[in-house]
C-alpha cells in the first residue's frame, strides 16, 4: 500500500479536532488512508442500507455503540448524525475520536457548516499525485508520459493496473452519473453526458459558459448549475486570472480542468496511450496534470498556496502562477520532449513586465515532456519526472 503524502497532516489535524472530514473524488483512496491512519478505530460506511436505516431511525444510540468514536464512511449519506456528533463531542474533550469521510462536497460540507463548525479538522484527498507514485516505488521507469497521461493517477488504473477504458467507463456510469442524480436528479442524462463530455474538450481553455450551453443545448444557467455539481463532485476545477494589470486589459474568465487526466482522456474518446500521443489534446492533458500535481501538493500539506494563471489582451499567457510567502514562481508547460527556443518567448515578455512594474523577486520555470533538467538564462528547465520533486521544495 502507498504512503499518501496527506498521511502526515491527516495524523497533525486529529490532535487539534475532535472530528477529521476526508473529502474527495470517489475512489481517490480516502478509506484506504483513513483506515490505515486509524487502524484501531471501528469502520462503518453509510452506503450499506441497513447501517445507514440505524443511523437515521435512532442517531443517538447509533452513535452511543462507538463510545471512542469511529470511522464513517459516506457521511453526508446520514446528515442526521451531525447535530448528534456535536453534543458528542462537545461533551468530551478527545480530540481526534470521529473520522468522516465523503465524495460529494456539497452534502458533507452542508452537514459541517451547519452542526460541526470550529470542531472538525479538513482534509481534501485528490487521487494520486506522480511523486506519490515515485516515492512508493509504483512508477514504473518505463512508462511514458502519454500512458500516465491516459492512465490518470486514480489508484485503480495507476497502481492496481485496472483497463483505463474499462474502468473510466464504469466510473462514469457508476459514480458521477448516480451521484449528479441525487444532487440534480437530472432526467436527461443523455444531455448531461454530452455536457461532461464537451467539458473535457475543453480542458485547459478559457471558460465560456455561453458557448459550453449553446453547444449542449442547454441554457447559460443550466451549465453553471451542471459545472458547479462536477467541481463540488471533485470532478472539474477552474483556475482564476492573476490579478496583477501590469496596465493592460486582462481577461477575465477562467480555465476549466478536469483533477484526473485518465477521465478526461477518456471522455474525450482517446482508448490507448497511442492515441493520446497522436491527438490535438496531448499538450493541454500535459498542462492539466502539471497544474494538478500542484494543488494536490497544496491539499495534502495544506499550504496556502495561491495558484493562477496570467493572460493579457495580447494573447500573452503564463500557465502557472504561484504565490507563497511574498515569493512569486512563474511556470509554463510544454509537452513536447525537445526543448524550443521559442518555449521561453512568454516567460520573458512577463519577466521585462515584472521588472518593470515591482522590485520582489521571481521564480521562472518551464516544465517539458522531455527528461533532462537544467538552467536556461535565469529559467529553470524541469523534466516532466521531476516535476513533483520540485514542486516539494514548495513549503
Amino acid at each position: 500500500m502507498l504512503n499518501r503524502s496527506a498521511n502526515a497532516r491527516l495524523l497533525s489535524l486529529a490532535q487539534w479536532y475532535p472530528i477529521l472530514a476526508v473529502t474527495g473524488p470517489r475512489q481517490s483512496g480516502k478509506t484506504t488512508l483513513v483506515k490505515a491512519a486509524f487502524a484501531n478505530k471501528p469502520y462503518l460506511t453509510l452506503e450499506d442500507p441497513d447501517i445507514r436505516a440505524t443511523a437515521i431511525a435512532d442517531p443517538r444510540g447509533f452513535l452511543n455503540l462507538y463510545p471512542h468514536g469511529a470511522i464513517l464512511d459516506e457521511a453526508q449519506r446520514a446528515p442526521e448524525l451531525f447535530s448528534y456528533l456535536q453534543g458528542i463531542v462537545d461533551s468530551q474533550s478527545a480530540m481526534g475520536q470521529w473520522v468522516l469521510t465523503g465524495s460529494q462536497q456539497l452534502g458533507l460540507m452542508s452537514g459541517i457548516s451547519q452542526s460541526l463548525a470550529g470542531r472538525v479538522g479538513l482534509l481534501q484527498l485528490l487521487p494520486l499525485s506522480v511523486g506519490e507514485l515515485i516515492a512508493g516505488d509504483a512508477m514504473p521507469v518505463s512508462r511514458s508520459l502519454e500512458d500516465m497521461l491516459w492512465r490518470g493517477l486514480y489508484p485503480a488504473t495507476a497502481v492496481r493496473h485496472a483497463p483505463p477504458t474499462d474502468w473510466y467507463a464504469d466510473y462514469f456510469a457508476t459514480y458521477i452519473e448516480r451521484d449528479v442524480r441525487q444532487i440534480l436528479q437530472v432526467r436527461d442524462m443523455s444531455t448531461f453526458s454530452l455536457f461532461v463530455r464537451m467539458c473535457a474538450a475543453r480542458t485547459g481553455q478559457l471558460l465560456n459558459l455561453s458557448a459550453l450551453a449553446a453547444d449542449c443545448g442547454i441554457s447559460t444557467n443550466t451549465a453553471k448549475g451542471w459545472l458547479s455539481i462536477l467541481e463540488a463532485s471533485y470532478i472539474t476545477y477552474t483556475l482564476q486570472p492573476h490579478h496583477i494589470n501590469f496596465g493592460k486589459q486582462l481577461t477575465k474568465s477562467p480555465k476549466l480542468y478536469f483533477h484526473d487526466t485518465g477521465l478526461a482522456a477518456w471522455l474525450t474518446g482517446l482508448r490507448t496511450s497511442t492515441a493520446l500521443s497522436l491527438s490535438s489534446m496531448r499538450g493541454a492533458l500535459f498542462e492539466n496534470w502539471a497544474i494538478s500535481e500542484v494543488l494536490k501538493h497544496s491539499y495534502n500539506q495544506r499550504l496556502d498556496l495561491q495558484i493562477n494563471f496570467w493572460r493579457n489582451k495580447s494573447g500573452v499567457e503564463i500557465d502557472l502562477l504561484i504565490e507563497h510567502q511574498q515569493a512569486l514562481r512563474v511556470i509554463e508547460f510544454k509537452a513536447g520532449k525537445t526543448v524550443a527556443g521559442d518555449w521561453f518567448g512568454n516567460l520573458k515578455k512577463y519577466a521585462a513586465l515584472h521588472e518593470s512594474s515591482s522590485g520582489s523577486p521571481l521564480q521562472q520555470a518551464l516544465v517539458y515532456g522531455g527528461d533532462m533538467r537544467h538552467l536556461r538564462g535565469s529559467v529553470g528547465v524541469i523534466g516532466w519526472r521531476d516535476w513533483p520533486q520540485a514542486i516539494e521544495q514548495i513549503q
